[in-house]
């Protein structure tokens, strides 16, 4: 018989009351409180905040319809639905005055039997979303390239890449930081965005049968192929920056803060083996394993395998964890509404983040100039170094060039991609957390002294990802001088470390933030703060084997918790700090390609007039544009030292 667990009314800190002198409610300056909201008297906290004891109960919902009817419309609407065998209404107010209140439903959990199993569980989606875009960075360059576009006019289609960044994730970021669905704020976006992202993806596989069909004309048709494989292209990107956005949000929403660093390194792992897994994929002769029923090239196959796995990750996403559901807010007057309030808000909070936020922001963005060249173009060069250096002859005359230039790529990619892999499980276990000296590591008795010593030693999160910066910068300094795709395979490789931390570091010192500003720690003077568990209101019992919480509490009462309402906003912005180097990236290598490589690739652009096709004897223009880059990592290691001194 499976043992059952109470459950608590909820474990966000979002429930929230202002308190007087001597710890109890302040009435006088908060009627709005005085009747139904009492201080726990075991977490009584003088001159502090406390989380309210309210016991969801007929009393309590009848109460409030009498009092506020305008409001409890919304409540009405979700009185009846039951979380973990009880309603749950809590409400939040926001740090600025009190000026703006939320009424939430329920509380975030995770189905599972363990904490790996929950975690991997909520992260499972980030496989999904890099299956597919390792399947868009390593063959769309070639694939472009194959149509006839010269390499500077295919830097330009990857705008889309920082584009939708630009404005998807930001976007989206707010619209679901105030989404009141039924389903919570994060889980319809990333459906919605993971169907799109699908069908994207079969268009971009199938583009020269779909223009033929409704084009008889072989000239006229690959013109509209290339304008349709673009498109599909920017559908790609736009829905996957959106489902990315709101699977970021979804961890920060459901994490407490001590366990943000866990969760972000748990979306890296998930991540490192989509990316295994695509380019493993790549990897493979898949006509000659599948035959021609799922398509008769490598890339129309892999954009079917890649449309299953972002529906599916996202789905099991979904499926496993639930959200608080936003029931209301009662605005600020004083910030803007209409339609043009979400680009206020944006804009707004760009132009006043906390330091500590805006040093992450600087130093994500000199990374990602350094990064954008390598992410779409390294499996490209790999190939193109290959064919050039080492491959023979009868290899030059393949009749699917695409095929075999992504493979070669994508064998280099699948190595770097084991290298993510491992680094993500590890670097986690040997770095400490920003929020290390609030946790007491409780090993085994026989090993606490080797623990010990060895956390005295453990390099903090910060000195890592300055290290990968520059581990990052030397490699690419080498690009320029690799004269074989097995140099150019082992440059790439070691860069896997560096991606790791790139993923990590940034998402975990923003989830860190965002709580503190959510006020989820004591950190720094005033702030909110979570009962305790001796606090904790029972309801009826759920069944073990269905769902069980991710943990939020601890026995110490200044123990946080994660509410993640400003999570949309400030990962949307730490996105717009992404790609707007990108914007530069692209800037830069369409003009290095114009300079060293105006015409067409001799490699992959077999169907045009040889005096079309670029000289090959120069250096390469992807490894400048690497090594420009790598400058830029430089900056990205400066910035990043900055961050301890705020």
């Amino acid at each position: 018989m499976a043992a059952a667990f109470p459950t608590r009314a909820s474990t966000s800190n979002s429930t929230l009351i202002p308190t007087s002198s001597n710890g109890q409610p302040d009435t006088d300056s908060n009627p709005d409180f005085a009747d139904d909201w009492h201080p726990s008297p075991a977490t009584s906290n003088p001159g502090g905040y406390v989380g309210p004891t309210r016991r969801p109960s007929s009393l309590n919902l009848e109460f409030d319809r009498d009092r506020d009817r305008d409001r409890n419309r919304d409540i009405d609407r979700h009185a009846g639905e039951v979380i973990d065998g009880a309603p749950t209404i809590n409400r939040s107010i926001r740090e600025e005055g009190f000026a703006e209140m939320s009424t939430w439903v329920g509380q975030p959990h995770i189905k599972g039997s363990s904490e790996a199993m929950r975690m991997v569980l909520l992260t499972f989606n980030a496989i999904g979303i890099t299956f597919t875009w390792g399947v868009e960075m390593t063959y769309c360059t070639p694939y472009l390239l194959n149509l006839g576009l010269t390499k500077s006019n295919t830097s330009l289609v990857w705008i889309a890449g920082p584009l939708s960044g630009l404005i998807v994730q930001p976007i989206v970021g707010v619209i679901a930081d105030q989404s009141t669905s039924k389903w919570g704020r994060r889980r319809p976006f990333i459906v919605m965005g993971s169907m799109i992202a699908a069908l994207s993806m079969i268009v971009l596989g199938f583009t020269q049968e779909i223009v033929g069909f409704f084009v008889a004309d072989e000239k006229s048709a690959r013109g509209f192929t290339i304008t349709l494989a673009v498109l599909a292209i920017y559908a790609v990107d736009f829905a996957i920056n959106a489902v990315m956005s709101c699977a970021r949000s979804l961890i920060v929403d459901t994490l407490p803060i001590e366990k943000q660093q866990a969760g972000a390194a748990w979306s890296s792992r998930m991540s490192a083996m989509g990316h295994m897994m695509g380019y493993g994929a790549g990897a493979i002769d898949l006509v000659g394993m599948l035959g021609t029923t799922l398509g008769d090239t490598q890339f129309k196959q892999l954009t079917l395998i890649a449309t299953f796995f972002i529906l599916f990750s996202s789905g099991v996403s979904c499926w496993a964890v639930t959200e608080r559901v936003l029931i209301s807010t009662r605005p600020d007057s004083r910030k803007p509404v209409g339609r043009f309030k979400v680009f206020s808000q944006i804009w707004s909070t760009l132009l006043n983040l906390p330091p500590r936020i805006q040093a992450i922001c600087w130093a994500q963005f000199w990374a990602w100039i350094g990064w954008f060249p390598f992410l779409f173009y390294s499996a490209t060069w790999v190939g193109e170094t290959y064919f050039r250096y080492d491959a023979p002859e009868e290899a030059k005359n393949s009749k699917d060039m695409l095929g075999d230039v992504g493979r070669i790529g994508s064998t280099a990619l699948v190595i770097y991609s084991t290298v993510t892999l491992i680094g993500a499980w590890l670097l986690p276990m040997i770095t400490k957390s920003p929020d290390d000296e609030k946790y007491t590591a409780r090993p085994p008795q026989g090993l606490a002294t080797l623990a010990e010593k060895f956390s005295k030693r453990k390099p903090d999160l910060m000195t890592v990802w300055m290290a990968g910066h520059l581990m990052f910068a030397s490699a690419m300094f080498m690009a320029p001088f690799a004269a074989s795709f097995r140099f150019a395979t082992f440059l790439v490789v070691i860069c896997g470390l560096p991606w790791t931390i790139a993923m990590w570091a940034p998402v975990t010192f923003l989830g860190v933030e965002v709580n503190k500003l959510s006020g989820a720690t004591e950190a720094g003077g005033p702030a909110y703060r979570r009962l305790s568990n001796a606090d904790d209101i029972e309801l009826p019992a759920i069944n073990a084997d269905h769902a069980l919480h991710l943990e939020h509490g601890s026995d110490t009462p200044g123990a946080s918790s994660s509410t993640g309402e400003l999570s949309g906003i400030y990962f949307g912005i730490l996105n717009i700090y992404s790609t707007l180097p990108q914007f530069i990236g692209t800037f830069i290598s369409t003009i290095v390609f114009t300079i060293l490589e105006p015409g067409k690739s001799p490699e992959l652009a077999k169907g045009a007039d040889p005096a079309e096709h670029h000289d090959t004897d120069g250096p390469n223009a992807i490894a400048v544009c690497l090594f420009i880059g790598a400058i830029s990592a430089l900056g990205a290691a400066y910035a990043t030292s900055r961050l301890r001194y705020l």
